[in-house]
């Protein structure tokens, strides 16, 4: 029966997916509520099904999409803070969420093969065939879609959702961060426990990686929560499918191990919030006290009675230790309804944050000025 309700569920989640009733240059931006000082505009429109995000040192922003197919280039010519030109670079592919960018060439995740785009930025208009660095990860759709990045270590992190809500598979690449060189060898596994994460950063001064993990769900509203996760070495494990949180046993799974054997999360994120991408504030435009501090999206949660999310956090750290977790943007969830739900935040050169929306379709820009 759970297999059943889960099939459900997961055809409910589909469904929060469908574009939001408002257009792109209708956008309520005045229900969303900023700390002084900081404002919010449209960055991009039309950008349908927007979510994980790259930037080019030249400043061509790279979009990816889960349900659409597509990956997109997004233009800001005249250096207005208004994008000009979204382009279609890509089309037809299955579930390219991740995109990366190093050396002229975009790294595209689809669910089983990693492309590579060669000297995107010279043919955006008539792209040449990828290159395909690997074709060798499971091709299971649930949680399927990836978000990679390139580390400070030069390799291409990629991360191994759960095939399932909960479960456990002989298969050691599921529920885990891979990596691999970005020819598409040397392939070796990061971390492992780690039932789907879609955002990872690592720490501007320590070169550490931290990320965010969606929990499971069937087990009621408030349990278990999204987490944020310090992985500083190689080699650890962070729970799934056995323990949820710092303490939270698996009611199929605990019984096998105790939560004592593993890396507990550094915060709780909220029960079903969905803690999509995140990233550490490299810029200077926003005031000192954001330096080196972690922004999340929150996507909002599908499978709880009172919606959560829709908006996006700030974890303020000093050293590995959070001393404060609050709410930075808000207003997408009205009451019990969206308009919008935010998937990526990239920093760009001169300080501002973007955000990406994939119900709304579109990128957003929150600045500050004193």
């Amino acid at each position: 029966m759970s297999a059943i309700v889960w099939s459900l569920w997961s055809i409910i989640g589909l469904l929060c997916v469908v574009p939001s009733a408002y257009s792109a240059s209708a956008l309520p931006l005045d229900k969303i509520k900023l700390p002084p000082g900081f404002s919010i505009s449209i960055y991009a429109r039309d950008v349908p099904d927007a979510r994980s995000m790259t930037l080019s040192p030249s400043g061509t922003l790279f979009v990816g999409t889960r349900q659409a197919g597509k990956v997109y280039a997004i233009l800001d010519r005249d250096h207005d803070n208004i994008a000009e030109t979204v382009t279609t670079i890509a089309q037809g592919l299955q579930m390219p969420n991740g995109v990366a960018f190093h050396n002229g060439a975009l790294y595209v995740a689809e669910v089983n093969r990693i492309l590579r785009y060669d000297n995107i930025e010279a043919h955006l208009t008539d792209p040449p065939p990828p290159v395909v660095l690997t074709d060798k990860y499971p091709r299971d759709t649930h949680h399927g879609w990836k978000f990679i990045r390139l580390g400070p270590d030069g390799l291409l992190y990629v991360p191994v959702g759960a095939p399932c809500n909960i479960c456990q598979r002989p298969d050691e690449r599921y529920a885990a961060i891979t990596r691999l060189q970005l020819d598409g060898t040397g392939f070796e596994i990061f971390a492992r426990g780690i039932r789907n994460t879609v955002g990872f950063d690592w720490h501007p001064e320590t070169k550490e990686l931290w990320f965010t993990d969606n929990g499971r769900d069937l087990l009621g509203d408030d349990v278990p929560p999204d987490e944020l996760n310090h992985a500083p070495k190689p080699g650890m494990h962070f729970g799934f499918p056995y323990c949820h949180s710092k303490d939270i046993a698996d009611p199929e799974f605990g019984a096998k191990r105790p939560c004592r054997d593993f890396v507990p999360p550094v915060l709780d994120l909220g029960p079903h919030v969905a803690a999509l991408g995140m990233r550490f504030y490299t810029g200077t435009m926003f005031p000192p006290v954001y330096r080196n501090q972690i922004f999340i999206a929150q996507h909002g949660s599908w499978n709880r009675s009172k919606k959560i999310g829709y908006r996006v956090m700030r974890v303020q750290l000093e050293g590995d230790r959070v001393l404060e977790y609050t709410a930075f943007a808000e207003g997408w969830l009205q009451g019990e309804k969206a308009w919008g739900r935010p998937v990526d935040v990239q920093v760009m050169p001169d300080g501002a944050l973007l955000v990406s929306d994939d119900y709304a379709g579109a990128i957003y820009r929150i600045s500050y000025q004193k």
